[in-house]
Order: C-alpha cells, then structure tokens, then sequence
C-alpha cells in the first residue's frame, strides 16, 4: 500500500494507546468494585453508563449532583512528578459538596483532558480516582479521556469529575433546619485539600519545595462520607458546610437561613503547619481566611446536646471541636477574636 503523509496519529492523538487505556481501566474497575457491579447493567465502555437507581430502594428519593475540579494542585503534581493522590482529590472535590446535603454518594465519572496520553502517567491518576470512589463508598461507572495536541502545551492536563448521590426527603440536611443557639462544629482538614494553589504556587516562585513541602502540597483531599452519612442517620445535625473555596467566610454563610447569623471564634481554630507557614509568606489573616480552609475542611451545625455522640463517628485527628454558635442577627457571619498563628 502506498504511505500516506497525513494520518491522526502524526496530528498528535494516538487512538492505540488510548484504546489500551481504556482497556485498562475496565479490568481495574471491574476488579475495584466488585460488589457494586449489581447496579450496572454493563461495565465501562459503553457510549453512556446505565445504573440501576431503584434497587436502593429510597423512599421519597431526592438526586444530588455535583461537579469539580482540582484546580492548579495540577501543577504541583507535574512539578513533583507525582500522580498516585490527586485522583483522590478530584473524588474528594465533588463527593464532598454532595455529602454535605446528606446525599448518600451512588456513582462517579471523570474527564482527563491531556497534551499527550503517557500510560504510565494517566494510569496513576486513574488508580486515585478508583482509590476516592472506594473511600466514598460510590462506583466509577464511566468518563472520558481526550488527547488534545494544541490544547494543552507539552506535558500539560485537566481534570475534571462529577458525582451523583441520593438522599430521602426526611433525610435532606438544608440550611432551613438550623435553630438559634446551635453549636457550630469544626472537623479538621488533612492540609491545603485543593484550594489557594494559585497563591501557593505564587509564593513558591520565591521559595524552594522541601521536604515539609513536598509532603504537604499533595497531601490528598479528606473524604468525610463515612464520617458524615453516619451521624446524618441518627439524625444529630441540622447542617453542613464543605470548606472549599472562599474559605470559612466564603462557605459556613451557604449553610444557614437569612435571620441567623454564624459566630465564629477564630482563636478557636486548630491551624496546621502548613497554614502557618503560608500565613508567613507576608499574608493576611483576611486573605488566609478567604482563600484557604485554614485546618477546617467541613463544618457541622448541631444541638449543643449531640456533640459527644457527634465526636464518636470521627477517627482520631478529626474528631470535630467547638468554634462558634447560631444566634439571631441580620448579619450572617461574625467573625470573633483572631487565630492563634
């Protein structure tokens, strides 16, 4: 046959190697998540996922659904070669905004956008993806892969996820069910999750990845469903808040109705090393507060009365703390005292 001079694959997209990917992933998920097959009609590869919703068996079933990235950490991981966590944290992102309606999470799907596919490279990510949907306790039925030559500059890629969960009507936590005089409860982060990295990546313009550093950058997104989905069953808060972007200030005001207001006791807050030795790179406590999660990666809203059951249902190192109160104000956030840096 005669050579051609033009094919896809001299365009930059290799359709082998994204088949062997694709291959991949089927065997490792039909592996990962066994016992969830029976809500499949099929596995992975099929033009949409079909999942069986009704074998739950929920009553007045409510669909949550939510949809997330993980920002410019994207950029961390390309500097440090480093791809096994935030697969994690890409899970993470949109779990997270899920159980904090008391969804319980059913299934997830990704999209990895890349320069060029390295199978070695996109195998790591997609081991976190499958590692943050077993932690979540939800199945990856599906997502897409695209090679984009031109795009994306050599070596460059995105992620991006989104999830689904239910929750019964009775079950919905809503910000309408928050009382005056309620306790509002802090549930430690494990670091950055995956928030601020653009600032970070600003500060480390003029600041060497150490060790410390290195450890605490990728340091993976905590997943709270197991935490979350047991004490919503016993019914022991009212509300909750994901501490992502825009902080404490940017998110606890999304978990409460109008006439009340959240009072926050900043000198309350268990602030980790690494917020400490950003809050030293010349910022302040303002911008800290907005951007990062500060050592508070969610926050719930209870009767005074529930906090030790509450605490019974966290692991050690995340076990949630006091740090404000729900009173009436037409101001909805009050910010008292300062961190202790």
């Amino acid at each position: 046959m005669k050579k051609t001079k033009n094919s896809y694959k001299k365009s930059g997209v290799n359709i082998e190697t994204a088949d062997k990917f694709a291959k991949y992933i089927g065997r490792f998920s039909k592996q990962a998540f066994k016992k969830k097959q029976k809500f499949l009609y099929e596995g992975i590869g099929g033009f949409g996922s079909v999942y069986n919703f009704y074998k739950h068996q929920v009553k007045n079933p409510l669909l949550i659904s939510s949809t997330d990235g993980v920002g410019t950490k994207l950029e961390i991981a390309n500097k440090l070669n480093k791809f096994d966590t935030i697969g994690i944290d890409l899970v993470a992102m949109c779990i997270n905004d899920l159980i904090v309606q008391g969804a319980r999470p059913l299934f997830f799907l990704d999209y990895i956008s890349i320069q060029r596919i390295k199978l070695k490279k996109v195998k790591f990510i997609m081991k976190g993806i499958i590692k943050g949907c077993k932690i979540s306790d939800c199945i990856l039925v599906g997502g897409e892969t695209a090679e984009m030559p031109g795009t994306y500059e050599k070596n460059k890629f995105d992620l991006a996820g989104f999830a689904v969960g239910v929750v019964s009507k009775k079950k919905l936590l809503h910000k309408k069910n928050v009382e005056n005089k309620d306790v509002i409860l802090a549930v430690p982060s494990s670091g950055l999750h995956s928030n601020g990295f653009s600032l970070v990546r600003h500060i480390l313009k003029k600041n060497k990845i150490n060790g410390f550093l290195k450890k605490e950058l990728l340091r993976p997104t905590k997943i709270y469903t197991k935490n979350i989905l047991k004490i919503c069953d016993k019914n022991l808060i009212h509300s909750a808040a994901n501490i992502t972007g825009g902080g404490i200030v940017g998110n606890i005001i999304r978990s409460i109705p109008d006439h009340l207001t959240a009072n926050i006791d900043l000198s309350k807050i268990k602030v980790s090393k690494i917020f400490k030795w950003i809050k030293g790179k010349n910022l302040s406590e303002k911008e800290m507060l907005s951007t990062f999660n500060c050592g508070v990666g969610f926050c719930l809203i209870a009767k005074r009365k529930n906090i030790n059951k509450i605490k019974k249902y966290f692991e050690a190192g995340f076990k949630p703390y006091e740090i404000g109160y729900i009173s009436k104000s037409s101001n909805k956030l009050k910010l008292l005292n300062k961190i202790k840096w």
